[in-house]
C-alpha cells in the first residue's frame, strides 16, 4: 500500500498484513516497533521480526545488532529498487505514486523471477 508522505509508518501496521498469508513470521524495520503493534500481533498469534532501534545516547548491543542484520534481508528488496531501478518517487496525487510504486515493484519480480529461473537446483 501507499501513503502521504506525512503518514507514519508504523500507524499503517494492519493495512500492511496480508490476512491470506498463512506465514507467522512478520518482518518489518524499526519504524513498526510499538507497543500497540506488538500486542497487536501477539492477539493474531503472529511473530514479531522487526527491528530494534538503537538506543539513545548508547551504542546498540552487539546481540541486537546481529539480530537486526539478520532481518534486514527483506530491506534488499528496497534497496535494489532505490539504487540500480533509481527508484524515486516524486508524483503528484496518491493514485500516480501506486501505479509508479506498483510498476517498479512488477519490474523487480520480473527480474528476479528471470533470475531465479536461470539457476540450478
Amino acid at each position: 500500500t501507499a501513503s502521504h508522505a506525512a503518514a507514519h509508518d508504523g500507524a499503517r501496521l494492519a493495512e500492511v498484513i496480508d490476512a491470506d498469508n498463512t506465514a507467522a513470521d512478520v518482518w518489518a524495520d524499526t519504524a513498526y516497533r510499538s507497543a500497540k503493534n506488538e500486542a497487536w500481533l501477539a492477539e493474531r498469534g503472529l511473530v514479531s521480526r522487526i527491528h530494534r532501534r538503537k538506543p539513545p545516547g548508547r551504542p546498540m548491543a552487539a546481540r541486537t545488532r546481529r539480530a537486526n542484520a539478520r532481518k534486514s534481508a527483506v530491506e534488499h528488496v528496497f534497496a535494489r529498487q532505490k539504487g540500480p531501478m533509481a527508484l524515486v518517487v516524486r508524483t503528484i496525487g496518491l493514485a500516480r505514486a501506486r501505479v509508479e510504486i506498483g510498476l517498479a515493484n512488477l519490474a523487480y519480480n520480473m527480474k528476479r523471477f528471470a533470475w531465479l529461473s536461470s539457476k540450478t537446483v
